[in-house]
């Protein structure tokens, strides 16, 4: 018959039961050491290391409860069956304490049951030792885990810092026209962005950018629109290839940029140029909802305009609306996390209550954030972004 994996050891000075015991075993297919005493017995654990030791109690030299004690603080997950023919209540008390898998009684009238307990012992050592390297890997996962955590936070609040650093001042004022701005990510990082600056000392520019998706991927995609539209403002004023930078341009310019980057990232975005000589607004639509917002004392309504996404089609063009400023106005522009907070159970009913708010906010940033109760939002679904231009409001 072929021997099992495991491997007994039968500690007994008792000859006759011994080999009683050790022919029976190895019928049913266990490998069996044998030891005469307990201090052979220690001996013969500590040079083969069996898989279950059974002993008697009483023994010369080293007794079965010492033995239990020894194999036990040397391998604690051995088991240990003992067979003795003492059947003394204390006895066995004692031997389970020390950590005996099982207590049984000479002489046996079955060997059946013998082989039944050592089987037993013999699993359920088998499944606390696999119970043990399944928690000491889920422990490793665990701390390799943690340590990805931790990366990945520092990662993050270093992308976030980034971000953060990337963005203009808020408030910013030139020449009269004063820029404030908000973002609120949805998850560490944002897909959103906006920036305003100088392209001259007549022009102002500004855009507010909407990237698809959210968190890091969509995080570094304002990197490179923040990168691209910083290379055409120096390319402007040194007259290189585009000195008019007119939005549709940049735009364009931007559209062709990331389709040619392959990221698979497209952006909606609103971009606008102040001319501060004429009062002029120029501004260009890149698939942007809801529409910039004009308020004035008198009125408050939606700038025209349309276009496709920015990053999305080769043949895409866009075209630039121009406008005169009122003397006291404000500008706002949303992303389309806004759309989240508004009333309204369609798109339709939802854009028809954004200029209303922007009115009664008295078209200011700090009106907007109470109306929409900024400061206390919760966790949202996407990036909310605002950005409000104005002049002589306050």
């Amino acid at each position: 018959m072929q021997k099992t994996s495991a491997t007994l050891l039968i500690i007994d000075d008792d000859d006759v039961v011994r080999a009683s015991l050790a022919a029976y075993l190895e019928d049913s297919s266990f490998s069996v050491l044998q030891a005469n005493n307990g201090l052979q017995g220690l001996q013969v654990f500590e040079q083969q290391q069996p898989d279950l030791v059974i002993c008697d109690l009483r023994m010369p030299q080293v007794g079965g409860l010492e033995l239990i004690r020894q194999v036990t603080e040397l391998s604690p997950d051995i088991p240990v069956i003992v067979l003795s023919g003492a059947g003394v209540m204390n006895d066995a008390v004692e031997a389970l304490r020390l950590g005996a898998a099982d207590y049984l009684i000479k002489p046996l009238e079955d060997l059946a049951v013998l082989e039944h307990s050592v089987r037993r012992a013999l699993d359920r050592s088998r499944l606390l030792l696999e119970n043990r390297r399944y928690r000491e890997k889920l422990e490793t996962a665990n701390r390799e885990l943690e340590a990805s955590l931790h990366l990945l936070q520092e990662d993050q609040t270093a992308g976030r810092q980034v971000q953060m650093n990337m963005l203009p001042q808020s408030p910013w004022s030139t020449d009269g026209f004063s820029f404030e701005h908000q973002i609120i990510p949805s998850l560490y990082l944002s897909g959103d962005f906006v920036d305003y600056f100088r392209v001259d000392e007549h022009r102002v520019a500004f855009y507010l950018a909407d990237v698809s998706g959210h968190g890091a991927s969509s995080a570094f995609v304002t990197v490179l629109l923040k990168f691209m539209t910083t290379r055409l403002m120096f390319e402007s004023r040194r007259g290189g290839s585009m000195p008019e930078f007119k939005p549709s341009d940049v735009l364009g310019h931007i559209n062709r940029g990331l389709i040619n980057t392959r990221l698979g990232k497209h952006v909606t975005m609103v971009g606008g140029v102040i001319d501060e000589h004429t009062g002029l607004l120029t501004y260009s639509i890149g698939g942007h909802l809801p529409l910039p917002v004009l308020y004035t004392p008198e009125q408050t309504h939606y700038l025209q305009g349309r276009g496709l996404p920015v990053g999305l089609f080769n043949e895409a063009t866009y075209t630039d609306h121009v406008m005169a400023l009122p003397e006291r106005f404000s500008l706002t522009l949303f992303s389309d996390g806004i759309l989240d907070l508004l009333p309204g159970e369609t798109l339709k009913e939802k854009e028809a209550a954004l200029p209303e708010i922007v009115s009664a906010a008295g078209g200011s940033l700090e009106g907007l954030q109470q109306k929409f109760g900024l400061a206390t939002l919760g966790e949202m679904p996407d990036d909310i972004a605002l950005m409000v231009l104005s002049r002589n409001l306050a």
